[in-house]
């Protein structure tokens, strides 16, 4: 099986007001976001790849219209904008367009990451 990944960047606003009064992240706090999409394969295109990155252009475009410099919870409304969440609709939003992709990574800060996949 082979497994390629690649990663973006968006900066963008939170509220988590589900949290109790007084924790840190009830108040509006921003992060800067690393996603990474994760892909899979049991075998290599005519090219040699699972997917070319350049064909990722379409998941790039993605983030930056509707993730990066947002209020995300304008951009998922209903569900709280946690880094779960966030992996969620990003994965919901990609994986007619990306058949090979296994899983959806975001990072809230270089120690910290949620991760999405089926199944």
């Amino acid at each position: 099986m082979y497994t390629i990944a690649k990663q973006f960047t968006f900066e963008a606003s939170h509220v988590l007001s589900q949290l109790p009064q007084g924790h840190q992240c009830s108040r509006l706090h921003g992060h800067s976001y690393r996603v990474e999409i994760i892909l899979q394969a049991p075998t290599l295109d005519n090219r040699g790849f699972v997917l070319d990155y350049g064909d990722l252009s379409d998941f790039r475009y993605l983030i930056s219209s509707q993730l990066d410099h947002r209020h995300l919870n304008d951009v998922l409304k209903d569900i709280p904008p946690t880094a779960e969440n966030i992996a969620h609709w990003l994965y919901d939003q990609a994986k007619k367009q990306y058949p090979q992709m296994i899983a959806i990574r975001v990072y809230e800060t270089i120690n910290t990451w949620a991760e999405y996949r089926e199944g």
